[in-house]
């Protein structure tokens, strides 16, 4: 690699012009390409877990658009399966497992958990060799509030009120449910990392339903603990943390918990963001609805995020996931009106 890739480089704190971009979700259903590899593979885990698949899967968008990231094509959950929490995933209802009680948390066996996600490590390594080497690869998982919501409830909820309810009402096999997730998430982004992954992104996707101390115990405390564990032993790396919907508490979060970029969802300000920007790399956060309604409309918000924050370290993204929804050609639209920006 002759030079450092340019996310690498924001995440440095480094200010690039025009900004690196990847959606969230780039790799999905709004690609027709996908939609066809998906027919061939017998279920959504069996595409996560099938290298050919998924690595095919994750080019796709590289190949289409050129984004400056490839994010791998797997999915949060694969760490409670990995767990053997029976997880598996209904067409139109989304995932599914066994949900989980303090005797089941008791229970968990960890001895096998990294063997279990070797397709999905065997995935990076193929991805690092058929990227352009311009192309910054990133590795991921669901941040442990996140995954645990999903293993009380069973599948996801509006609220996420059984996880919640359940973290007042068994606290302690609650926090070791988490403590479990930490470590685990901790092994599984090393070695992501020691596969090829140049970066790697938290999602804490439910954060949003969290009050002030709540989310200091279960969002703030479990994803510290993933980084300081993956900082001890891989110094170097880089990590960008998305709590979606955490408004004003993001204000600390990045020092609360030790990121090198922040993601941002579309609710978040642009001035609220100016101001995070001013502590390093901040990730996001164009309306995903954008992308559906394409025109004047993805226009004023591209060039609303670029006039904002251009100036500063900067990745370029949506507020979360690319929907099925959207239309390819309004992708090249903003990658067209991102990279023709011109700045005042």
């Amino acid at each position: 690699m002759s030079e450092k890739r340019k996310l690498l480089r924001v995440l440095d704190g480094e200010t690039i012009f025009p900004p690196p971009t990847w959606l969230m979700r780039q790799a999905g259903r709004y690609l027709p390409e996908y939609r066809a590899t998906r027919k061939t593979a017998k279920d959504f885990l069996s595409l996560c877990y099938n290298p050919e698949l998924a690595v095919e899967v994750t080019m796709q968008p590289i190949r289409r658009f050129g984004f400056d990231a490839a994010i791998m094509f797997s999915d949060i959950l694969v760490i409670p399966d990995a767990l053997n929490r029976n997880v598996h995933f209904v067409t139109g209802e989304g995932p599914k497992m066994d949900p989980i009680n303090p005797a089941g948390i008791d229970a968990l066996k960890t001895d096998n958990f990294l063997n279990h996600l070797t397709p999905v490590l065997e995935t990076l390594k193929r991805l690092r060799i058929e990227l352009p080497n311009e192309t910054t690869l990133l590795g991921f998982c669901g941040a442990p509030w996140t995954v645990a919501t999903y293993m009380i409830a069973g599948h996801g909820t509006p609220d996420q009120a059984p996880a919640r309810l359940f973290a007042y009402e068994h606290e302690q096999a609650f926090n070791k449910l988490l403590d479990i997730l930490a470590d685990m998430s901790a092994q599984y982004l090393i070695a992501q990392i020691d596969a090829g992954a140049d970066a790697v992104q938290i999602f804490d996707s439910w954060a949003g339903v969290l009050g002030e101390k709540e989310f200091e115990k279960y969002a703030v405390r479990p994803v510290k603990r993933i980084i300081d564990q993956v900082r001890a032993a891989r110094p170097d790396a880089k990590i960008i943390a998305f709590a979606k919907g955490a408004g004003i508490l993001l204000q600390n979060y990045r020092s609360q918990v030790g990121s090198d970029a922040i993601g941002l969802d579309w609710t978040v300000p642009v001035t609220f963001a100016k101001e995070l920007q001013k502590q390093g790399a901040v990730q996001g956060n164009l309306d995903p609805m954008l992308m559906v309604a394409g025109g004047e409309a993805l226009d004023k918000g591209v060039d609303r995020i670029m006039a904002e924050l251009s100036d500063g370290p900067l990745i370029f993204n949506l507020g979360h996931g690319i929907t099925p929804q959207a239309d390819p050609e309004n992708v090249t639209r903003l990658l067209k009106r991102i990279r023709g920006y011109q700045r005042g």
